[in-house]
């Protein structure tokens, strides 16, 4: 096995990651700085105010793009397991 075979291994897994992780993340941190933005607002200093919007926000994420999200793992490690006899020999 090659380094640059194990790079581009890594680089797709990478992706992979990210990609799964991006609308997560991505909803989180928008919720957080809406969220922010009324506290900054009203004055109000709470720190667990932004926990259920967040827990409710990433409910209705994985909802909406679980399968999606699932979908683009299966493919890569089917996609990896397929390669397996390659790496090999």
């Amino acid at each position: 096995m090659s380094p640059e075979l194990v790079v581009d291994i890594g680089q797709d897994a990478a992706v992979t990651v990210m990609l799964v992780a991006a609308p997560v993340l991505l909803i989180a941190l928008g919720i957080g700085i809406i969220i922010g933005m009324i506290q900054a607002a009203t004055q109000i200093q709470e720190m667990t105010l932004t926990f259920i919007p967040k827990l409710v926000g990433i409910f209705v994420t994985f909802v909406l793009f679980g399968h999606w999200m699932l979908t683009t793992m299966t493919d890569y490690t089917t996609k990896l397991y397929a390669t397996i006899p390659t790496l090999v020999g």
